[in-house]
């Protein structure tokens, strides 16, 4: 039994939460999640790729829009998520034309320490140990830096988690940039989309590790 992220939900980052749309999933993140890796592996071996469906007794089955905004409470309608998930280490600089470190500093206000990077990945614990805790009396700007790197952690450890799922990619800082606007975008459609990849992935037989929303296949 764990939760997917030890960050604590403060209250200060709920507008924000609300903004980009995230405040359910930021609550079930603040709780307890029971895996049950016998349920997972019966999914996966029911998986069929080509069909992108589940195999059941019953007959076929498959996760859709409907269930994602169901269970997680995200929106599947609205702008696309674009760019966010393959090939970010060919381009060394983000919108602006500043290289990503600089976007980092700017947003979040500290650079990592070069040993708690691996490419555009920064270390989770890393990312626990520098947010983990927003100053108490700390300022708007303060607050609205550590809720953008919760919800960075939210969607790099709940909805687009690597199979390891101990690094924090930086791909999503055109996002939290303008958190305002993070709310007009489709997450629950890229969650799904993420969510099939991973299980085409996992259905190849020298794959020995799951990365996906582990909590919207289960539920």
């Amino acid at each position: 039994m764990r939760r997917q992220q030890g960050m604590r939900l403060d209250e200060r980052y709920v507008p924000y939460l609300q903004m980009a749309g995230l405040y359910h999933l930021a609550r079930l993140n603040d709780r307890w999640f029971r895996i049950d890796e016998p349920l997972l592996s019966a999914f996966v071996e029911r998986w069929r790729p080509e069909m992108h469906t589940f195999h059941m007794p019953f007959g076929e089955y498959m996760i859709m829009l409907q269930d994602v905004a169901y269970q997680l409470e995200l929106a599947v309608d609205g702008h696309y998520v674009s760019g966010c998930l393959t090939g970010f280490h060919i381009y060394i600089y983000i919108e602006g034309g500043r290289p990503a470190w600089v976007w980092f500093k700017e947003f979040l206000g500290v650079i990592p320490p070069s040993s708690q990077v691996q490419k555009f990945a920064v270390n989770c614990s890393w990312f626990q140990k520098t947010f983990g805790e927003c100053p108490e009396g700390a300022n708007e700007d303060t607050v609205r830096r550590f809720a953008r790197a919760y919800i960075m952690m939210l969607l790099g450890t709940q909805l687009f988690a690597d199979k390891f799922g101990n690094h924090i990619h930086i791909r999503w800082l055109p996002y939290v940039a303008r958190i305002e606007e993070m709310g007009s975008y489709s997450w629950g459609s890229a969650a799904l989309a993420w969510l099939y990849r991973c299980m085409c992935r996992v259905a190849n037989r020298h794959v020995v590790k799951l990365a996906d929303p582990l909590q919207l296949l289960q539920s």
